[in-house]
């Protein structure tokens, strides 16, 4: 989650000031509560089709030009420049949340269980969670609260009408064809 002491905000901050700590040379600008600076990992939180970024993008700030008003963002090689005004489409990813890693991959993923978060603390999070991690897979947090992630399943019913329309198509293309 992104709230409280562990959250992905509170976290992300902590990171940046360990892993890229502000410095006299370093250009940075304060945004929506938070600061980017020159060589932060940031993500991108939409679709956005006009510079061909997605959700769940990971980038690099490579430059922030203070008299244009701009950020360049390395996205794997192809640089895209965001207006500060376009800024909220973008946060800071060194800590980022278990549902914006599905699909990706990290050499080292930690994750921290404490019951603040009690209503994600469940068996299919806590997996997804450690199937991200390449190499090494850290686990941190209460006894209790990991306790809960591994014994709580998701067993919640949806109500999707999936089996409905299942059924139904299926019927359309297995009915009887009429010959003329």
């Amino acid at each position: 989650m992104s709230r409280g002491l562990v959250g992905t905000r509170n976290l992300n901050m902590v990171l940046q000031g360990l892993i890229n700590p502000a410095a006299p040379d370093k250009v940075a600008i304060a945004r929506g509560g938070m600061t980017l600076r020159v060589g932060d990992r940031v993500i991108q939180q939409t679709n956005d089709y006009d510079r061909e970024v997605f959700n769940g993008d990971l980038g690099t700030i490579l430059n922030i030009d203070t008299e244009e008003q701009e950020v360049t963002v390395d996205y794997n090689g192809r640089s895209v420049v965001y207006d500060y005004a376009d800024l909220n489409e973008i946060t800071l990813a060194f800590a980022t949340s278990i549902h914006k890693s599905q699909g990706s991959e990290y050499p080292v993923v930690i994750l921290p269980l404490y019951m603040q978060h009690y209503v994600m603390l469940s068996r299919n999070l806590f997996y997804t969670g450690l199937t991200r991690a390449r190499k090494l897979a850290i686990v941190i947090g209460s006894k209790k609260a990991i306790s809960l992630a591994v014994r709580t399943t998701n067993d919640q019913q949806r109500y999707t009408r999936l089996g409905d329309l299942h059924c139904h198509t299926i019927s359309e293309y297995h009915s009887p064809m009429p010959y003329s």
